[in-house]
């Protein structure tokens, strides 16, 4: 087995509980972009043998064409059984090169869509790749209920090869990892001058403009007129240069917005705020909420495929519609001044996301799915 992914980033956060289970069964391998350190999983403690391969994110026409050359070559010489491959590039190279070696299972999982929000001939385009790469795969796993069902409506995937594990979510969440921690919320506070008693709002991720972050800084701009007691942070990679804007949009309120770039301790940051938000325009599942509800605290996301799937709305968090900040700030300000609604929805989550998104589970699942579709019964 072999597994492309374009980024080491996907493996290091959402695939290495699996990639470990599977070794422990089939012979794996994986490949993808490890930066020429070829021992980048051994490290981790994971005996998997690793192609470094060059896959840009942006079209790379070739590049591209060579990483599509050595991935037809790698799978031939090592005659692989199957290759699953996860991230738009990565499957759209796999897929192609492992039906042209004549590999007999070809897995790739969706994510979410970048064309989702996109129009013209861009959004024509893109979903014709996503199209080419259900056509190549011999089976298709969907992170969410609600993306299987827009992939089926737009005509991408046919309903005969394409599932959802369990209830969604391509690597679930680690309970033990990411739990409430009230020394780490009072660490993290105290370290970035934010009140104990004060409502601290978090969007935690890449920050994007089709990620919402900007709805979500003016809605802040406008709560925070308001809510004096009121604090947001912005945790992640700043990729679309969006913090000189945020400081425009949110001047009267800048010195209640508290910025961190990338994280390798997300649940610290979760386990210190008391709102999750996640304004995106579009989504494979949501993963962060699930993280979020898995540390006891409430999400306020989008009403978009992927995200319903990690939000049961009133239940678990609430939800606005995509690129609506109005609604945005009224949902903010149920959830600041309520708390014991604000409670309530953080305990119903935890047990949601216990009940449901365990990584055990999640990787249990997936092992389940290649014994079935291996018909090895577990084993080769």
């Amino acid at each position: 087995v072999c597994f492309v992914v374009s980024s080491p980033l996907i493996v290091k956060f959402f695939l290495i509980e699996q990639i470990a289970a599977l070794s422990r069964t089939y012979r794996l391998a994986c490949a993808t972009n490890c930066g020429g350190d070829p021992a980048w999983l051994q490290q981790r403690g994971i005996a998997v043998p690793l192609l470094d391969l060059r896959i840009e994110r942006a079209p790379s026409p070739i590049r591209d064409l060579l990483a599509l050359r050595a991935l037809q070559r790698y799978f031939r010489a090592n005659r692989f059984d199957v290759v699953h491959s996860v991230s738009p590039k990565g499957g759209l190279l796999a897929m192609t090169a492992a039906a042209l070696a004549g590999v007999p299972v070809r897995i790739h999982t969706f994510t979410g869509q970048v064309w989702a929000n996109r129009s013209g001939l861009q959004r024509f385009i893109l979903k014709a790749l996503d199209t080419w790469i259900a056509t190549m795969a011999t089976h298709i796993l969907v992170d969410s209920e609600s993306q299987l069902a827009f992939l089926l409506r737009e005509g991408v995937l046919r309903a005969s090869k394409s599932r959802v594990l369990g209830q969604g979510s391509i690597s679930g969440v680690d309970i033990e990892r990411f739990r409430p921690n009230e020394d780490v919320r009072a660490d993290i506070r105290l370290s970035h001058d934010v009140p104990s008693s004060a409502i601290a709002f978090l969007y935690l991720g890449r920050l994007k403009r089709d990620k919402g972050v900007l709805d979500l800084a003016l809605a802040f701009s406008q709560f925070a007129r308001d809510h004096e007691g009121s604090y947001l942070f912005i945790v992640g990679p700043d990729e679309d240069l969006l913090e000189t804007h945020i400081r425009q949009i949110c001047g009267h309120c800048i010195s209640r917005i508290r910025f961190n770039g990338y994280t390798d301790n997300p649940e610290s940051w979760l386990a210190a705020c008391d709102v999750l938000c996640l304004p995106s325009y579009r989504e494979g599942f949501g993963s962060t909420i699930i993280e979020a509800a898995s540390v006891g605290i409430p999400a306020l996301g989008s009403r978009i495929y992927g995200i319903t799937d990690a939000i049961d709305e009133g239940v678990t968090g609430l939800v606005h519609n995509p690129g609506d900040v109005s609604e945005l700030v009224s949902k903010m300000r149920i959830l600041a001044l309520d708390d014991g609604l604000r409670r309530s929805l953080g305990c119903a989550a935890r047990e949601r996301a216990h009940r449901y998104y365990t990584k055990e589970a999640v990787t249990a699942g997936l092992l389940e799915f290649y014994a079935q579709t291996l018909g090895t019964g577990g084993a080769w």
